[in-house]
Protein backbone atom coordinates (compact mmCIF):
# COMPACT_ATOMS: atom_id res chain seq x y z
CA UNK A 1 0.00 0.00 0.00
CA UNK A 2 1.22 3.47 -0.92
CA UNK A 3 1.28 5.91 1.55
CA UNK A 4 2.13 9.52 2.26
CA UNK A 5 4.06 10.39 5.59
CA UNK A 6 2.50 13.80 5.81
CA UNK A 7 -0.69 11.69 6.24
CA UNK A 8 0.49 9.55 8.77
CA UNK A 9 1.75 11.55 11.27
CA UNK A 10 -1.40 14.45 11.11
CA UNK A 11 -3.25 11.46 12.61
CA UNK A 12 -1.04 11.21 14.80
CA UNK A 13 -1.49 14.87 16.05
CA UNK A 14 -4.94 13.76 15.90
CA UNK A 15 -4.56 11.56 18.85
CA UNK A 16 -4.18 13.54 22.27
CA UNK A 17 -7.69 13.48 24.22
CA UNK A 18 -9.46 11.04 22.72
CA UNK A 19 -11.47 9.66 25.02
CA UNK A 20 -11.23 4.86 24.83
CA UNK A 21 -12.82 2.58 27.15
CA UNK A 22 -11.39 -0.95 27.39
CA UNK A 23 -13.46 -4.07 28.29
CA UNK A 24 -11.65 -6.99 29.02
CA UNK A 25 -9.36 -9.60 30.89
CA UNK A 26 -7.10 -7.78 33.07
CA UNK A 27 -3.64 -9.23 34.25
CA UNK A 28 0.04 -8.68 34.86
CA UNK A 29 2.67 -9.93 32.79
CA UNK A 30 5.64 -11.26 35.20
CA UNK A 31 9.21 -11.84 33.90
CA UNK A 32 11.59 -13.62 35.40
CA UNK A 33 15.28 -12.44 33.65
CA UNK A 34 18.64 -14.67 34.09
CA UNK A 35 21.04 -16.56 31.82
CA UNK A 36 22.01 -19.82 31.42
CA UNK A 37 25.60 -21.58 31.63
CA UNK A 38 24.79 -25.61 32.25
CA UNK A 39 22.26 -27.71 31.90
CA UNK A 40 20.20 -29.49 35.73
CA UNK A 41 22.09 -32.84 36.85
CA UNK A 42 18.61 -34.15 37.83
CA UNK A 43 16.95 -33.57 34.25
CA UNK A 44 17.73 -32.62 30.80
CA UNK A 45 16.67 -28.83 31.45
CA UNK A 46 18.57 -25.66 31.89
CA UNK A 47 19.26 -24.02 35.40
CA UNK A 48 18.59 -20.29 34.91
CA UNK A 49 20.18 -18.25 37.20
CA UNK A 50 18.15 -14.96 37.89
CA UNK A 51 19.24 -11.85 37.70
CA UNK A 52 16.03 -9.52 38.03
CA UNK A 53 12.52 -9.69 37.73
CA UNK A 54 9.96 -7.19 36.86
CA UNK A 55 6.13 -6.89 36.06
CA UNK A 56 3.98 -5.27 33.39
CA UNK A 57 0.61 -4.53 32.58
CA UNK A 58 -1.24 -7.56 30.49
CA UNK A 59 -3.92 -7.97 28.66
CA UNK A 60 -6.39 -5.06 28.68
CA UNK A 61 -4.50 -3.21 30.99
CA UNK A 62 -1.68 -3.27 28.55
CA UNK A 63 -3.83 -2.23 25.57
CA UNK A 64 -4.94 1.07 28.23
CA UNK A 65 -0.84 1.33 28.59
CA UNK A 66 -0.67 1.66 25.11
CA UNK A 67 -3.39 4.01 24.16
CA UNK A 68 -2.33 6.33 27.39
CA UNK A 69 1.52 6.66 25.84
CA UNK A 70 -0.31 7.57 22.75
CA UNK A 71 -2.03 10.65 24.04
CA UNK A 72 -5.43 9.50 24.61
CA UNK A 73 -7.91 9.16 27.39
CA UNK A 74 -8.51 5.88 28.49
CA UNK A 75 -10.58 4.27 31.32
CA UNK A 76 -10.28 0.37 32.13
CA UNK A 77 -13.64 -1.54 33.11
CA UNK A 78 -12.40 -4.82 34.24
CA UNK A 79 -12.27 -7.71 37.09
CA UNK A 80 -9.41 -8.38 38.91
CA UNK A 81 -8.79 -10.73 41.91
CA UNK A 82 -8.88 -9.90 45.50
CA UNK A 83 -5.35 -10.64 46.21
CA UNK A 84 -2.00 -9.18 46.76
CA UNK A 85 -1.60 -9.26 42.83
CA UNK A 86 -4.52 -7.47 42.35
CA UNK A 87 -3.46 -5.03 44.72
CA UNK A 88 -0.23 -4.24 43.18
CA UNK A 89 -1.69 -4.34 39.79
CA UNK A 90 -3.88 -1.07 41.16
CA UNK A 91 -0.66 0.31 42.30
CA UNK A 92 0.61 -0.03 38.67
CA UNK A 93 -1.85 1.58 37.33
CA UNK A 94 -1.64 4.21 39.57
CA UNK A 95 1.98 4.85 39.01
CA UNK A 96 1.08 5.55 35.66
CA UNK A 97 -1.84 8.36 36.23
CA UNK A 98 -3.96 5.43 34.90
CA UNK A 99 -7.60 6.17 36.75
CA UNK A 100 -8.90 2.28 38.60
CA UNK A 101 -11.99 3.35 39.62
CA UNK A 102 -13.72 1.04 37.01
CA UNK A 103 -11.93 -1.92 38.11
CA UNK A 104 -14.15 -4.94 40.23
CA UNK A 105 -12.95 -7.38 42.57
CA UNK A 106 -14.07 -10.85 42.75
CA UNK A 107 -12.95 -12.74 46.28
CA UNK A 108 -12.62 -16.26 44.75
CA UNK A 109 -10.76 -14.84 41.29
CA UNK A 110 -7.27 -15.23 41.35
CA UNK A 111 -5.69 -11.81 39.44
CA UNK A 112 -4.39 -13.30 36.16
CA UNK A 113 -0.46 -13.65 36.62
CA UNK A 114 1.65 -15.02 33.29
CA UNK A 115 5.20 -15.81 34.53
CA UNK A 116 7.70 -15.93 31.61
CA UNK A 117 11.47 -16.86 32.25
CA UNK A 118 13.80 -14.94 30.09
CA UNK A 119 17.59 -15.93 29.50
CA UNK A 120 19.61 -14.71 27.24
CA UNK A 121 16.50 -12.89 24.77
CA UNK A 122 14.61 -16.16 24.72
CA UNK A 123 11.88 -17.43 26.34
CA UNK A 124 12.39 -20.80 28.56
CA UNK A 125 8.98 -21.52 30.08
CA UNK A 126 5.95 -19.76 30.73
CA UNK A 127 3.46 -20.39 33.76
CA UNK A 128 0.05 -19.21 34.73
CA UNK A 129 -1.71 -18.02 37.37
CA UNK A 130 -5.35 -17.87 36.55
CA UNK A 131 -9.46 -18.92 36.38
CA UNK A 132 -11.39 -19.15 32.97
CA UNK A 133 -14.69 -19.01 34.95
CA UNK A 134 -16.62 -16.33 33.61
CA UNK A 135 -17.43 -13.73 36.47
CA UNK A 136 -20.42 -13.65 38.13
CA UNK A 137 -23.96 -12.69 36.79
CA UNK A 138 -23.88 -9.57 39.63
CA UNK A 139 -20.05 -8.43 38.62
CA UNK A 140 -21.39 -8.18 34.75
CA UNK A 141 -24.49 -5.97 36.00
CA UNK A 142 -21.62 -3.90 37.84
CA UNK A 143 -19.54 -3.71 35.18
CA UNK A 144 -22.21 -2.88 32.82
CA UNK A 145 -23.24 0.13 35.42
CA UNK A 146 -19.44 1.44 34.64
CA UNK A 147 -19.78 0.75 31.05
CA UNK A 148 -23.27 2.48 31.03
CA UNK A 149 -21.70 5.56 32.68
CA UNK A 150 -18.80 6.26 30.76
CA UNK A 151 -20.28 5.95 27.28
CA UNK A 152 -22.01 9.12 26.81
CA UNK A 153 -18.03 10.86 26.79
CA UNK A 154 -15.84 7.87 25.12
CA UNK A 155 -14.95 8.28 21.40
CA UNK A 156 -14.75 4.53 21.34
CA UNK A 157 -14.72 1.23 22.60
CA UNK A 158 -12.03 -1.60 22.68
CA UNK A 159 -13.01 -5.40 23.87
CA UNK A 160 -9.83 -7.09 24.83
CA UNK A 161 -10.63 -10.90 25.06
CA UNK A 162 -8.49 -13.30 26.44
CA UNK A 163 -11.04 -15.99 27.38
CA UNK A 164 -10.67 -15.33 30.88
CA UNK A 165 -13.67 -15.25 31.98
CA UNK A 166 -14.68 -11.38 31.76
CA UNK A 167 -15.95 -11.51 28.71
CA UNK A 168 -19.11 -13.63 28.10
CA UNK A 169 -22.51 -13.59 25.63
CA UNK A 170 -24.23 -11.66 27.57
CA UNK A 171 -21.83 -8.78 28.02
CA UNK A 172 -21.36 -8.76 24.71
CA UNK A 173 -24.93 -8.28 23.98
CA UNK A 174 -25.39 -5.67 26.05
CA UNK A 175 -22.46 -3.54 25.43
CA UNK A 176 -22.36 -3.97 21.30
CA UNK A 177 -26.05 -3.05 21.54
CA UNK A 178 -25.46 0.22 23.89
CA UNK A 179 -22.64 1.09 21.53
CA UNK A 180 -24.62 0.71 18.39
CA UNK A 181 -27.59 2.69 19.82
CA UNK A 182 -24.83 5.43 21.03
CA UNK A 183 -23.18 5.21 17.53
CA UNK A 184 -19.84 4.43 19.35
CA UNK A 185 -17.02 2.77 17.17
CA UNK A 186 -16.32 -0.52 18.50
CA UNK A 187 -13.85 -3.14 18.34
CA UNK A 188 -12.45 -6.11 19.25
CA UNK A 189 -9.24 -8.36 20.33
CA UNK A 190 -11.12 -11.35 19.66
CA UNK A 191 -11.15 -15.03 20.94
CA UNK A 192 -12.04 -17.63 18.42
CA UNK A 193 -14.45 -19.37 20.93
CA UNK A 194 -17.17 -16.18 21.27
CA UNK A 195 -16.41 -15.00 17.41
CA UNK A 196 -20.54 -15.34 17.09
CA UNK A 197 -20.93 -13.14 19.95
CA UNK A 198 -18.83 -10.19 18.06
CA UNK A 199 -21.67 -9.95 15.29
CA UNK A 200 -22.33 -6.24 14.58
CA UNK A 201 -19.33 -4.47 16.10
CA UNK A 202 -17.33 -2.30 13.96
CA UNK A 203 -14.02 -3.81 13.52
CA UNK A 204 -12.34 -7.48 14.95
CA UNK A 205 -8.17 -7.63 14.48
CA UNK A 206 -7.39 -11.36 14.55
CA UNK A 207 -3.97 -12.78 13.93
CA UNK A 208 -4.10 -15.12 10.83
CA UNK A 209 -4.20 -18.14 13.42
CA UNK A 210 -7.63 -16.98 14.80
CA UNK A 211 -8.78 -15.60 11.52
CA UNK A 212 -8.51 -19.46 10.03
CA UNK A 213 -9.89 -21.25 12.97
CA UNK A 214 -13.21 -18.88 13.33
CA UNK A 215 -13.71 -19.01 8.99
CA UNK A 216 -13.22 -23.40 9.54
CA UNK A 217 -10.46 -22.73 6.17
CA UNK A 218 -6.61 -22.93 6.38
CA UNK A 219 -4.56 -19.78 5.14
CA UNK A 220 -2.15 -21.41 2.57
CA UNK A 221 -1.86 -18.79 0.23
CA UNK A 222 -3.45 -15.19 -0.80
CA UNK A 223 -6.35 -16.54 -1.66
CA UNK A 224 -7.32 -18.68 1.17
CA UNK A 225 -6.05 -15.37 2.94
CA UNK A 226 -9.36 -13.35 0.66
CA UNK A 227 -11.78 -16.34 1.22
CA UNK A 228 -11.17 -16.27 5.34
CA UNK A 229 -11.21 -12.36 5.43
CA UNK A 230 -14.79 -11.89 3.39
CA UNK A 231 -16.12 -14.96 4.80
CA UNK A 232 -15.39 -13.51 8.51
CA UNK A 233 -16.67 -10.02 7.84
CA UNK A 234 -19.43 -11.02 5.70
CA UNK A 235 -20.46 -13.88 9.25
CA UNK A 236 -20.16 -10.83 11.42
CA UNK A 237 -21.76 -8.51 9.72
CA UNK A 238 -18.81 -5.70 10.69
CA UNK A 239 -17.17 -3.37 9.08
CA UNK A 240 -13.96 -4.28 9.20
CA UNK A 241 -11.72 -7.38 9.71
CA UNK A 242 -7.80 -6.37 9.93
CA UNK A 243 -5.85 -9.85 10.11
CA UNK A 244 -2.53 -9.55 11.34
CA UNK A 245 0.28 -11.77 9.44
CA UNK A 246 3.40 -11.67 11.47
CA UNK A 247 6.23 -10.90 8.74
CA UNK A 248 3.68 -11.10 6.07
CA UNK A 249 1.90 -7.78 7.41
CA UNK A 250 -1.24 -7.07 7.45
CA UNK A 251 -4.50 -7.61 5.48
CA UNK A 252 -7.26 -5.38 5.97
CA UNK A 253 -11.13 -6.05 4.44
CA UNK A 254 -13.60 -3.26 4.19
CA UNK A 255 -17.36 -3.18 3.07
CA UNK A 256 -17.77 -3.40 -0.39
CA UNK A 257 -15.20 -6.34 -0.89
CA UNK A 258 -12.06 -3.78 -0.82
CA UNK A 259 -9.40 -5.22 0.82
CA UNK A 260 -5.73 -3.66 1.52
CA UNK A 261 -2.32 -5.86 1.75
CA UNK A 262 -0.10 -3.93 4.41
CA UNK A 263 3.77 -4.83 4.76
CA UNK A 264 5.39 -5.52 7.78
CA UNK A 265 6.93 -2.72 9.11
CA UNK A 266 9.08 -4.63 11.60
CA UNK A 267 12.96 -4.50 11.54
CA UNK A 268 13.57 -6.87 13.95
CA UNK A 269 11.23 -9.18 15.27
CA UNK A 270 12.42 -10.47 19.31
CA UNK A 271 8.96 -10.81 21.41
CA UNK A 272 5.23 -10.74 19.63
CA UNK A 273 4.07 -10.80 23.11
CA UNK A 274 1.59 -8.07 23.37
CA UNK A 275 1.53 -6.71 19.99
CA UNK A 276 -1.85 -7.17 19.33
CA UNK A 277 -2.65 -5.12 22.40
CA UNK A 278 -0.89 -2.42 20.33
CA UNK A 279 -2.45 -2.69 17.30
CA UNK A 280 -6.35 -2.73 18.72
CA UNK A 281 -5.16 0.14 20.38
CA UNK A 282 -3.35 2.04 17.60
CA UNK A 283 -5.82 0.96 15.24
CA UNK A 284 -9.05 2.45 17.30
CA UNK A 285 -7.38 5.56 18.07
CA UNK A 286 -6.45 6.35 14.59
CA UNK A 287 -10.19 5.47 13.94
CA UNK A 288 -11.42 7.78 16.31
CA UNK A 289 -9.19 10.41 15.46
CA UNK A 290 -10.85 10.50 12.14
CA UNK A 291 -8.26 8.31 9.96
CA UNK A 292 -10.05 6.00 7.00
CA UNK A 293 -9.67 2.54 7.85
CA UNK A 294 -6.58 1.97 5.61
CA UNK A 295 -4.70 5.00 7.19
CA UNK A 296 -5.39 3.46 10.52
CA UNK A 297 -4.61 0.06 9.68
CA UNK A 298 -1.16 1.76 8.09
CA UNK A 299 -0.38 3.24 11.60
CA UNK A 300 -1.06 0.42 14.00
CA UNK A 301 1.49 -1.00 11.75
CA UNK A 302 3.90 0.76 12.42
CA UNK A 303 3.13 0.41 16.46
CA UNK A 304 3.44 -2.87 16.01
CA UNK A 305 6.50 -2.70 13.75
CA UNK A 306 8.03 -0.48 17.52
CA UNK A 307 6.99 -3.16 19.95
CA UNK A 308 7.75 -6.79 18.61
CA UNK A 309 11.57 -5.43 18.20
CA UNK A 310 11.74 -5.30 22.50
CA UNK A 311 11.95 -8.40 24.37
CA UNK A 312 8.71 -8.76 26.66
CA UNK A 313 5.39 -7.16 26.76
CA UNK A 314 6.05 -3.27 25.88
CA UNK A 315 3.39 -0.48 24.99
CA UNK A 316 4.31 2.27 21.91
CA UNK A 317 5.46 6.03 22.82
CA UNK A 318 4.49 8.74 20.43
CA UNK A 319 7.79 9.86 20.22
CA UNK A 320 8.90 5.69 19.13
CA UNK A 321 5.88 5.79 16.47
CA UNK A 322 6.70 9.42 15.06
CA UNK A 323 10.37 8.27 14.47
CA UNK A 324 9.02 4.93 13.05
CA UNK A 325 7.40 6.60 9.87
CA UNK A 326 10.04 9.15 9.47
CA UNK A 327 12.55 6.35 9.05
CA UNK A 328 10.83 4.48 7.05
CA UNK A 329 10.06 7.26 5.00
CA UNK A 330 13.62 8.34 4.39
CA UNK A 331 14.71 5.36 3.21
Amino acid sequence: MQYRANDVLKYLDGFSGVDIMVVGDIMIDHYVWGKVDRISPEAPVPVVQVTSESMRLGGAANVVHNLQTLGARPCLCGVAGNDDMGRHLMGMLKALGIADSDILFEDDRPTTVKTRVIAHSQQVVRYDRESRKEISDSTVERLMENIRRHISHVDGIIISDYGKGVISQKLLTEVIALAVDRGKIITVDPKVNHFAGYRGVTAITPNHFEAEQAAGIPIQDENSLIQVGLELRKRLNCEMILITRGEMGMTLFEKGDRITHIATAAREVFDVTGAGDTVIACFTLALAAGAPPADAAVVANFAAGVVVGEVGTASVSMEKLRLAVRSEVAK
